[in-house]
């Protein structure tokens, strides 16, 4: 089980860039575009440095919805590994069978 702390500063980044994701993208867009002028494109890149470092998207981490566990955590479960093994032996996953030979 991951620290409390850890999903939480973890939520915070992911409601933050959910928040900030508008302003963000109109600001790249006006940096990335080669027909403004140059000081336009300046003006939004000292403007998207002042945005919140965790409203970044890159800095949100995908964490299993049960234990937290930062690593190994399969996207279309939103589940590690481990816990994905330990429902898939209970039957608790529709379609999933866990093979032994």
């Amino acid at each position: 089980m991951a620290k409390k702390s850890s999903i939480e500063k973890n939520n915070r980044r992911q409601r933050l860039a959910k928040k900030y994701s508008g302003r963000r993208s109109r600001l790249k867009a006006i940096s990335r575009d080669k027909n403004k002028p140059m000081e336009e494109r300046f003006a939004a890149v000292l403007k998207l440095a002042e945005l919140p470092r965790n409203s970044s998207p890159n800095r949100y981490r995908n964490r299993c919805e049960l234990t937290g566990r930062p690593r190994a955590v399969y996207r279309k479960h939103k589940l590690s590994r481990i816990a994905l093994r330990d429902l898939g032996s209970r039957g608790l996953i529709p379609g999933l069978l866990k093979s032994s030979w």
